[in-house]
């Protein structure tokens, strides 16, 4: 009776890990030769797949990117992915917003095995505003009006017959993180999943998306964006099966994405959450 409890006892504590937040610990060292090089690999993509478009809502004109399947078939229904970029890509030329990060999707290999919609739009003025917290002990974020246009976008997007509404995914980097966060606050019903790198929280919706699949990536350096305002949302996704957060102990706000750039990783995660 004893060992079949004591068995028991060790199954149950397993799965009941495997249930359980997912939290890493990574302590890669940053290298600048291979930073620079994955960088430059990836910024000399062409990116002419990324076909030029723009909308507007309200006055406020969106200039945007959209790259397509590589093979689109007739009737296939296919991912969307809205990659969102930091504040150092502010501006409506409509091309830096395809910071290295975003552009990880025009790699053969990953559009190849991964095929879906990905859209980068490029805001002239900041969509997310940060301000100390008192209450919650940290920075966080407000979404500003102009993130309105794009929330328009994506609602005229979802109603494209190829567009897998089930697919919707978030991804971004530093305020890109940020406004990522907004989306799926103020939209959680239309996402399936959202990974924030960098970012500051948006809080103002916790209740709504606190069982979402949300994957936060942070470095412990970062005195940018402070590390702790991805720790402490994280505290608040407790119990959250699908959360994620993934520490980086050597590096900051600059050096976040050396780990991520060109590889599969982000798209696999991402695939394989529905709404």
């Amino acid at each position: 009776m004893k060992k079949h409890l004591l068995v028991f006892c060790i199954l149950w504590i397993g799965i009941s890990n495997l249930k359980a937040q997912r939290i890493e610990i990574k302590t890669n060292q940053f290298d600048s030769i291979t930073f620079i090089s994955k960088r430059k690999d990836l910024n000399n993509l062409d990116a002419s797949s990324f076909k030029k478009l723009s909308s507007e809502a309200n006055g406020v004109k969106l200039p945007y990117r959209l790259l397509s399947p590589k093979k689109l078939k007739t009737g296939a229904k296919y991912p969307l992915i809205i990659a969102l970029h930091n504040s150092t890509r502010l501006g409506n030329d409509n091309e830096s917003q395809l910071e290295p990060l975003t552009r990880t999707w025009l790699k053969d290999e990953i559009r190849t095995k991964f095929p879906a919609f990905v859209l980068a739009p490029q805001f002239e003025t900041r969509p997310t505003q940060y301000a100390k917290n008192e209450a919650f002990g940290t920075f966080t974020a407000t979404p500003q009006e102009n993130l309105k246009a794009l929330i328009l976008l994506v609602e005229n997007l979802m109603k494209n017959p190829q567009i897998d509404n089930e697919r919707i995914y978030l991804i971004g980097y530093s305020m890109g993180g940020s406004t990522a966060q907004h989306l799926l606050s103020q939209k959680p019903d239309w996402f399936a999943a959202m990974i924030s790198v960098a970012g500051v929280p948006d809080v103002s919706n916790l209740p709504n998306i606190k069982n979402k699949p949300i994957w936060l990536i942070h470095g412990r350096k970062d005195d940018e964006n402070p590390f702790n305002g991805s720790d402490k949302l994280f505290e608040q996704l407790k119990g959250n099966k699908k959360a994620r957060f993934t520490i980086y102990e050597n590096l900051d706000h600059n050096t976040i994405n050396f780990p991520l750039l060109g590889t599969d990783e982000l798209a696999k995660w991402l695939f394989k959450w529905r709404r």
